[in-house]
This record gives structure tokens, sequence and C-alpha cells, in this order.
């Protein structure tokens, strides 16, 4: 197929022969191998190793300033600003390396999104078979109809041989770059081969496109009993166990980390998924690891020259990751030869993972509590999880995702408001962390026995029937009793033996979520009495 045919001119794209475009997987390995990309890993899966980038680069993530984004984007360090000049520069550079490049250019077309409603077409374009592939693995494939009448809504030009030299004039953090312009609807990538940019990439292009529709985009996994009816949608951040408690047996899963809400319900952006395998054994995550075959590709696992993978070695990078198509989980709406999609949940689950041990394990939100923690997006690092981290930290990532929003976070967070209130849905908090003192202290993290049984009375309703005390200080519902949970662990005051290092910890938590809150300016304001009182934190003190 030719430039031409493909609308590639428009582009500038007039020389870029060989196109080898939406190959079936098994020419995309084979693309890959032929090429010394990728190596034949474990049951057919293929292995790439990214390069100096085994993670996304947020620093050098930018937004082009110009008039159809300007005043809807929220601007900052997770959005930063370039100028119309420098993007045109950085995007005829990588324009004239394709057209004087005499390799093979990879084109993958498909959707972000399982509702055909509100789902955005999107290009690819790569000098990479495997940048195909993880695409091909994590998007959604077009069939032989859709593919030949496909136009795209918005194009990813991945370049990552390219870099910007002469960053330091233009202002950007270094050489590599990955720029957004949503008035030409065009994506640049370079310096980096790591694919999460591209998948992570769309995903905040949807949640610029999608919130200005009425349709909320959300950072969570999402799953369905097994009539494919009361959805619930799971948001945490990592090591909160989001992965964990939204795989059930019993409830085919939508998808395992972005959806969309729309009128008509829940909907899956992807088309796969891209999970961590630091630490994967078959055991804890027997999903993931048997969904480690042909088709899959792992990224940046230590092995050896037998390619037995060693999941346990982090010496390339904590970040490892396996990118397959979601026909590999057995229990899926996919697999199932569903479409990725449900009506409207009943219930929303915010996991947090709290190392103070001071948030109670369940708790039932308002409407405006669940507004509050959702901005809030709250868990605590572990002491040695990450270098430098010696005592338990707080973490706060508006909307279970602050990396990945275009607006401002009250802008989901009231579209979450207007689908709670309209579809009366059930709000709660679930902690995962320590009960009966911190991390640093040496107690125990509650466990996963009592979380499940947590989940599973959420999910039936039985919780409903539970009497409730409220928290003084987080003004939290606490339920009393919760069959199959133990009692001295609901209520997280009662849980420590020193009472008064409990009342000085939680006072600690409750400044750091209040001062947090106040860094989202004077618009969420009104969302404060959701939150932590202060004159009780005033009056501790």
């Amino acid at each position: 197929m030719t430039e031409e045919l493909l609308g590639l001119y428009k582009l500038g794209l007039i020389n870029i022969q060989p196109i080898l475009r939406n190959l079936p997987v098994e020419r995309l390995i084979e693309e890959g191998l032929l090429n010394g990309e990728v190596v034949m890993g474990m049951k057919g899966a293929t292995m790439v190793d990214t390069g100096a980038y085994t993670g996304r680069s947020p620093k050098d993530k930018y937004f082009v300033e110009e008039p159809t984004s300007v005043d809807n984007l929220w601007w900052g360090p997770v959005n930063q600003r370039v100028s119309e000049t420098i993007f045109n520069e950085l995007l005829s550079k990588i324009i004239e390396y394709y057209n004087n490049s005499d390799s093979k250019t990879y084109i993958f077309d498909g959707f972000a999104g399982a509702d055909k409603k509100n789902r955005l077409s999107l290009r690819v374009i790569a000098k990479r078979a495997w940048q195909a592939h993880f695409c091909h693995n994590m998007f959604i494939c077009p069939n032989e109809g859709e593919l030949n009448r496909f136009e795209p809504e918005f194009t990813i030009i991945n370049a990552s041989e390219v870099t910007d030299e002469l960053f330091e004039e233009h202002g950007l953090n270094s050489e590599t770059f990955v720029i957004f312009n949503l008035q030409k609807k065009i994506v640049i990538i370079g310096g980096t081969e790591y694919g999460g940019e591209m998948k992570k990439g769309i995903f905040s292009v949807l949640h610029y496109y999608l919130p200005l529709k009425g349709i909320l985009s959300m950072h969570c996994s999402a799953n369905v009993d097994a009539n494919n009816e009361n959805a619930a949608l799971f948001f945490g951040l990592s090591g909160t166990g989001k992965t964990t408690l939204s795989t059930d047996p019993e409830r085919p899963l939508i998808g395992d980390d972005e959806h969309g809400w729309s009128d008509n319900g829940i909907f899956n952006f992807e088309g796969g998924c891209y999970a961590k395998t630091i630490n994967l054994n078959p055991e804890d995550e027997p999903d993931i690891f048997n969904a480690i075959r042909h088709g899959a590709m792992l990224e940046n696992v230590v092995y050896n020259e037998d390619r037995i993978i060693d999941f346990t070695d982090s010496s390339k990078t904590e970040n490892t990751r396996v990118s397959y198509p979601l026909e590999h989980i057995k229990n899926s709406l996919f697999a199932q030869g569903k479409d990725s999609l449900s009506g409207h949940p009943k219930i929303i689950i915010f996991l947090t993972c709290d190392a103070y041990g001071i948030l109670p394990p369940v708790s039932k939100l308002t409407t405006e509590q669940a507004m509050y923690q959702f901005i809030s997006g709250y868990t605590a690092k572990v002491a040695g999880t990450e270098r430098g981290v010696t005592e338990p930290t707080a973490t706060f990532s508006p909307c279970y995702g602050g990396p990945f929003l275009t607006l401002h976070p009250l802008r989901y967070a009231e579209l979450l408001k207007e689908k709670i209130e309209k579809h009366d849905v059930n709000v709660y908090l679930v902690n995962t962390g320590w009960s009966g003192g911190s991390a640093q202290s040496g107690a125990k993290r509650i466990s996963i026995k009592n979380t499940r049984a947590m989940i599973s009375a959420i999910l039936d309703g039985t919780i409903e029937y539970s009497e409730f005390e409220t928290d003084p200080l987080f003004g939290l519902s606490i339920p009393t009793t919760l069959q199959g949970v133990d009692i001295t662990v609901l209520n997280p005051r009662e849980s420590w033996q020193d009472k008064e290092l409990y009342d000085k910890n939680a006072i600690k938590l409750a400044q750091l979520f209040i001062d947090n809150f106040k860094t989202y300016g004077d618009d969420v304001l009104y969302l404060e009495s959701a939150g932590p009182k202060p004159v009780y934190v005033k009056e501790k003190i």
C-alpha cells in the first residue's frame, strides 16, 4: 500500500516504502526476530529490551500551546508547555528521518475504546516491528471491513532513534521528547523506545477529549458478574492490590487499567493488558503468568543463555512488563467472545495501601467524600520500596492517575459525582495496608483473607446490613461488624495498643491530606468539609 492511498502525504511522508500495515501477530513476531529486535522466550512469548528508557519519561512530555486547547489544559509539571514552532521543527526532523530511511515502516491502525460510538481511531507509525506488535496487543484491532475504510483521528509518529540535540536551546528537559499537538491530532516521540509512551500517550489524549463530551475517563480496572451485570470499578495506585482484587474467578474482567464511563455504561479503552512482572509467580498471579505465551511480549526481563527468565531479578529495572491481548485472560469478556463493555456500575472501590496504619480497612463514602478521595488519590510507599524511602511516605495522585490527566482534577471529580448520583452507585474506600501500627513499627499488613472478605461483602451487598460508626477525624463511616472479617481490624484506632500514638499519627496523616488538597486551588475548597476535619486536627494539636 502506498503513502498516497494511506493519506501519509498529508504528513509529508512521501518516501517510506516498504510499508507493512496491520500485520498478523505471527508476521510481527517474525519481523521482530529477523530485525534482531526481539528474542524468543518462554512458551513462545517474545522478549525485548527497550534500551536506556525502561519506563515513561514524564519530564519529557509536552503539549503544544495552541488556541483549541490552551484554555482547557491543566498546565503544570504534568502538562508542560511547548511552542508550535518547536513542535514543527521536531516534526520536520522526524519526517526527514522517515523519508531518508531505507528500512521498513510499520503501521498499526486500530481503536482505543470498545464502545463504537465513543472510540478513538488511531494510527501508529513506527520503525520497530516490536512497537507495532505492542500496539497490536494493547489497542483494539479492526476487522477487515473497518480496516478497509479506516480514517485515523489521531496519529502517533514514533521515531525513537531521533533525538533533539538542541533541547537546551528549545528549553526542553533532555534530548528525549514526547509532544502532543491536540489541534493537529499528532503525537511525536523521539529518543525513547519504551512502549508505554504510546499506550499512556493515547490515554492522555482520551483524558482530554472524552470528559469534554461528558464521558468520564478513568484509570481503573473493572469486572462484572456472570450475567454481565452489576459492574464494579477498582481504582488504586501501584501496590494497592488493584489487579489482584479485581481478578475474580466468579466475575469476568472488562479490563485491568483504562476505562470510560458514558451514558451507555462502562467500556474498556484497550484490547490488552500491560502487567508488571517483577517477582511474578504462578501461585500469586496465575492469570498474568498463564497469559505469557505466543503473542505476548516481555519487556526488560532478565534471562539466561537458555532463555529462562528470572522474574525476581530487577537489575535492568523494577518496571519489567508483559503486554498481551485480552483473549489471553480466560475469565475476561473478550475471551468469551463479548465486547469489553457493560452497563453502569453499581459499586466503586477506591484502594489505598496506608503504611501508616491509620485509615480503616473498609469504609463507606458519601458522594462528596468520594469526590474528595478521588481528587486526593492517596496511598503510602513502604520503607525500602524505593531508594531513600526509610519510613512510610504519603503519595497523592489525583484521580488515581495524575501523570495522565490533561484537565484539572475537579473536572473529572464533578463528572464522577454526576454519574454516582444519576446511577445510585455505592462508593467504598478499602485500605489494604497496615493495622495495629505502622509498617515501620513492625505491625502486620491486613491479611488478604480479610481484604477479600471485605470486597466480597461490598460486591454482594451484605455490607449494607452492617451497623456503621463515624471516625471523628476523617469522617469515614466504618462497619462495626462484617461477616468473615476479624472484628479487631475494622476500627483502626482500636487495633492499636497505644491509642495516643494512633491519635498523633492520625493527625499527621490528616494534615498531609489537608495540605495536599490545597494545591488544587480555590475551586476545590467547597469539598474540604468532606475530608479530615481541620478543627479536630487543631484541637488535638
